[in-house]
């Protein structure tokens, strides 16, 4: 990756001509393409794809596509002009017009097949032909992959029309959800939590559907009427978009003996998994063994210091099977995902969800990923028996590590230098006591108070005298020990670099897209720029706003405190 020094130094990218000079498809060149696909991509109805590691896609293009907004800061690093988001051919492409494609681009993007499995379990039954040959990118299609700056990049259009894997649905992605994705990345980014990003987003002033949501001021858990949503397009950014359920699905495959090829297309598929996510990390001259024991070392730290950091900041992924588990080991699929306000350990913001997969059980939904993760590429490494014990530690020692993780992340957001257990498990105890904000709790707490007097900021409900008592306990034990590890003022300023002081909360984020609806992005705007900057001190305006407490008319209201998966 260039320095921003670099970047600046170079003329922006600001033609669209030039944009098409940086695309090098190395998943279409090195992988294989569905045999029964279509050359020119006309491929839109749900189908089983059989074999191949994808299948090529026209997008369906927006009618009447308006710019809506694009990530400024996600630009500059990669040194686009901030103008080109309005070029015509530009914005086609990224509102699903591939004939748009000039010079080496092609006139067609790709989709890819997935399985799923939920906490370790495998399921078919999503798939409309009940074989999991149907399961996939139903509606992200992915339309250029290039190297820029020396970092190789797939941009997704999420929204852009139905694929083979689209079991029966239009394809397309609602303006609410679209909104939520585009905010949500670049502020996960600017949280320092790994992530895909965020490049455009564009909707149709012309085109609807119509989906289940929920009625102003309802309670319901459940979607309550049904709403004409404009459709829109975002486009999402990543190294690549290989998940854990597409090296399932090939190792499924491979087991059964479904085709001849099956396990050669899964070794083919794990060499560019190496190639795109971790190729500086693991030497090429080590045996093919090697590099997967590697490789599991490797996801290994990358998801648990993922799981870390999304506690840390209080986000909860909502529905965390492996067909949204990146492989390169960052938050990939923004749906019924939340953040945490009221502290409550079983958080879960996705009424689909269940407490298996709540803020705290995270790294145990995790761990099961990791075990579908290990149990794919088990089989390509059993002939060699050194390489497979070690590669199966890797697997026994995932509990321990994701432990030591969590663990230094407590310790970093007290501003300790070492873990201790009675603390913070007291601390929880008391943080759900006194329902604190969870955001709040920690900000105020990177001032180093000494009194109770100096949290209660952060508090929901009205404490006793007793539980008074024990918070002002607490604060002495932590503050003991915070004094003993250095400067008070360097220990403060690092933990405000550690505990954001604005956070994602859903009930300033519904009036952005209610506003959006109505071609107002004003609101998509301003979230994007307090979102991008989510340790800063900001005015007094975006505090007063944006750092407080969640209203109580949004308590358990449906479409803000909880939500289906509808988008």
């Amino acid at each position: 990756m260039s320095s921003p020094s670099q970047q600046s130094s170079q003329p922006l990218i600001a033609t669209f001509g030039e944009f098409s000079q940086l695309v090098d498809y190395s998943l279409m060149d090195q992988l294989k393409a569905d045999p029964n696909a279509t050359e020119d991509g006309d491929d839109r109805v749900a189908r089983q794809v059989f074999s191949g590691h994808f299948v090529p896609v026209m997008p369906t293009p927006l009618p009447e596509p308006e710019y809506v907004s694009h990530s400024a800061s996600f630009f500059h690093q990669l040194g686009l002009s901030d103008e080109l988001p309005h070029d015509k051919k530009f914005l086609g492409l990224f509102s699903g017009d591939a004939s748009v494609a000039s010079g080496p681009m092609r006139k067609f993007g790709w989709a890819t097949g997935y399985a799923l499995s939920i906490y370790g379990t495998e399921y078919r039954q999503q798939c409309p032909f009940g074989t999991g040959n149907g399961y996939g990118d139903g509606r992200a299609i992915s339309v250029f992959e290039g190297v820029i700056n020396g970092q190789r990049w797939e941009m997704q259009l999420k929204g852009g029309g139905p694929t083979p894997y689209c079991r029966g649905a239009d394809g397309r992605a609602v303006l609410r959800s679209s909104v939520r994705e585009f905010l949500a990345q670049e502020h996960m980014h600017a949280l320092g939590v790994p992530t895909s990003r965020s490049l455009t987003l564009y909707v149709s002033k012309s085109e609807t559907v119509t989906r289940p949501w929920y009625s102003k001021g309802t309670f319901s858990s459940d979607p309550d009427i049904l709403m004409d949503n404009p459709v829109a397009i975002s486009t999402r950014v990543a190294p690549s978009f290989l998940r854990v359920g597409q090296l399932e699905l090939f190792a499924r495959r491979a087991r059964k003996k479904a085709y001849p090829s099956a396990r050669e297309e899964l070794r083919m598929l794990v060499s560019h998994l190496i190639e795109r996510e971790y190729k500086s990390e693991i030497g090429q001259e080590l045996s093919f063994a090697d590099q997967l024991v590697v490789l599991a070392q490797l996801f290994r730290e990358r998801l648990a210091a993922l799981i870390a950091h999304w506690l840390r900041v209080g986000y909860c992924q909502g529905n965390f099977n492996s067909d949204n588990c990146a492989a390169g080991g960052f938050t990939l699929d923004y749906g019924p995902f939340g953040f945490c306000e009221i502290f409550d350990p079983e958080f879960q913001p996705w009424t689909g969800g269940g407490q298996h997969f709540s803020f705290f059980n995270q790294h145990v939904a995790a761990e099961a990923n990791f075990h579908m993760f290990w149990k794919a590429l088990r089989p390509l490494i059993e002939p060699e028996k050194e390489a497979l014990d070690r590669f199966d530690v890797v697997r026994r020692e995932f509990a321990d590590e994701i432990q030591k993780h969590i663990q230094a992340m407590w310790a970093a957001k007290l501003g300790l230098s070492e873990y201790h257990q009675a603390l913070v498990k007291e601390l929880i105890h008391l943080m759900s006591e006194a329902e604190v904000d969870y955001t709040v709790f920690f900000r105020e707490l990177s001032n180093l108070p000494i009194e109770v007097s100096q949290i209660k900021k952060s508090f929901y409900v009205r404490t006793s005298q007793a539980l008074n008592d024990r918070w002002q306990s607490w604060l002495e034990s932590w503050r003991s020990m915070v004094t003993k590890e250095g400067n008070s003022a360097e220990i403060s300023t690092k933990m405000k670099q550690t505990n954001p002081k604005y956070t994602w909360r859903e009930w300033l984020i519904v009036p952005a897209y209610q506003k959006a609806m109505q071609g107002d992005y004003s609101l998509v705007k301003e979230l994007q720029r307090v979102l991008n900057d989510p340790y800063g001190e900001q005015s007094q305006e975006v505090e007063d706003k944006y750092y407080q407490l969640k209203p109580r008319e949004f308590f358990n209201a449906g479409g803000v405190s909880h939500y289906s998966c509808s988008s």
